[in-house]
């Protein structure tokens, strides 16, 4: 009898997620309601539906809300100001423009795909693009080439950075819903994301440049070369992005190499993810912002521009964290993990999926890792994991998120448009490279989760 009834309950808090879930992507696909409301109306709805009492449902509104948010809310904001540096000052274009002439001609789409994936850390992925897309127009008109040749690889490499890789704000609310050291997310999200690059960068890239000629846009072939010999240096730009990643990994080695203990604790300061980014971006505006002309005036008003967008980031991360708490205190994040252990999924696979769905569905890669990373969060397995299968499943999530861009995702229809594509062609290009991006990146990541 005591089966029977928990079967029962087991049912009706399955039935009412499948509601609220549904619910939610109703709002969003056909009421165009904002991705924060209709998560917040899903996870309340999945509350009443599971028998959660007001109280309850508010407690754990105010516990997604706090408990999400203080662990990226500084990360985002910072990283927006540090982006907003290497943006102005001409930082990003001054990788591009020494890679590619490093690398040289027949290797130029190699190197813009590198650049797009250092670059996409830091900056955010439109602006990553509107940035650096007339570089690729510049080399296609240079060499007679597609301008997919080039515009493939860059757009991998942007694809990669922006969803694999911290500081850029995906990677990181999925890693504080996990509860998961940065370093192990930067490892590995560097790893997954160097080869799903080379996979769905210059490889695809070659082959849809020969498939497909897309000219140079009009309005680009009268433009005038550039004067870049006032753009920073190269060492000065790679020094300054570098220097978060390197803080944060070292305080993750920090706490598994013996010979580093008596370190420990200033690495330990100096890795956590919030003073690494604010030592970076204070080096940044003095050796890219005042050392280039900019004053503190200037400087305030780009940085304090660039925390436009973070607000909705935020919010939608924050609502994400209320669906996480709701899954949780309503006991279906155990019914789901028992269902996941039942039919012998890892829980890499269960991520990816979750995205995916969530992707194709709704078109951002926002709202797909939020709810993934939460639904994941809530089920009891995850306490036992290794930090290393805990950052592999953050990058299972990244990938899930990043397939199958379509109609309903608005990167679709800006890459569309710079590039000079039509729908089926965007299509067969795009979206293929997206789901390239995302399912290479997810592979490997099963595969490291396997031996970690």
């Amino acid at each position: 009898m005591a089966d029977y009834a928990a079967s029962l309950d087991a049912t009706r808090l399955v039935i009412a997620a499948v509601i609220g879930l549904v619910v939610l992507l109703v709002l969003i696909i056909r009421f165009k309601l904002p991705a924060m409301i209709a998560i917040l109306v899903g996870a309340v709805l999945i509350g009443l539906g599971a028998g959660m009492t007001f109280e309850q449902i508010v407690g754990a509104v105010d516990d997604g809300i706090g408990n999400t948010l203080k662990g990226i809310a500084l990360l985002v904001g910072l990283g927006s100001m540090f982006g907003s540096i290497l943006e102005i000052s001409g930082g990003a274009r001054t990788l591009a423009v020494t890679m590619v002439d490093k690398f040289g001609d027949r290797k130029a789409a190699w190197a813009l795909a590198i650049t797009g994936l250092v670059i996409a850390m830091p900056v955010f992925f439109d602006a990553g693009l509107i940035i650096l897309i007339p570089l690729a127009f510049s080399l296609a008109k240079r060499t007679g080439r597609s301008s997919l040749y080039y515009a493939i690889p860059l757009l991998a490499g942007l694809a990669v950075g922006h969803a694999f890789i911290p500081p850029t704000p995906g990677p990181v609310l999925v890693a504080a819903m996990l509860g998961v050291d940065l370093g192990w997310v930067i490892m590995i999200g560097v790893v997954c994301g160097i080869a799903a690059m080379i996979v769905a960068g210059p490889v695809w890239g070659a082959y849809c440049g020969k498939k497909y000629y897309i000219p140079v846009p009009e309005q680009l072939e009268k433009l005038p070369e550039t004067d870049d010999s006032k753009l920073p240096s190269f060492r000065t730009v790679v020094g300054i992005i570098l220097i978060p990643l390197v803080l944060i990994i070292l305080k993750s080695v920090a706490g598994v190499v013996d010979a580093l203990a008596p370190a420990r604790s200033v690495l330990n300061f100096l890795g956590e993810p919030f003073v690494a980014l604010t030592i970076a971006t204070l080096v940044a505006m003095v050796l890219l912002g005042y050392r280039n002309g900019y004053s503190a005036a200037e400087l305030e008003k780009v940085m304090t521009k660039s925390l436009e967008p973070v607000g909705l980031i935020l919010l939608v991360t924050a609502c994400g964290g209320v669906l996480r708490y709701i899954l949780q205190y309503s006991g279906l994040g155990e019914v789901i993990g028992h269902a996941v252990a039942s039919a012998s999924l890892p829980l890499v696979i269960v991520a990816f999926v979750v995205a995916a769905l969530v992707r194709i569905s709704v078109g951002s890669a926002t709202v797909a890792m939020t709810m993934a990373a939460g639904m994941i969060a809530a089920m009891p397995e995850i306490a036992g994991l290794s930090p290393v299968h805990l950052a592999c499943i953050t990058a299972s999530v990244a990938g899930g998120a990043t397939v199958c861009s379509h109609f309903n995702d608005s990167g679709f229809w800006l890459v569309k448009s710079l590039v000079g594509m039509d729908e089926k062609t965007t299509l067969k290009t795009w979206t293929l490279m997206e789901t390239l991006v995302g399912s290479t990146g997810f592979l490997l990541a099963l595969v490291i989760s396997i031996f970690a």
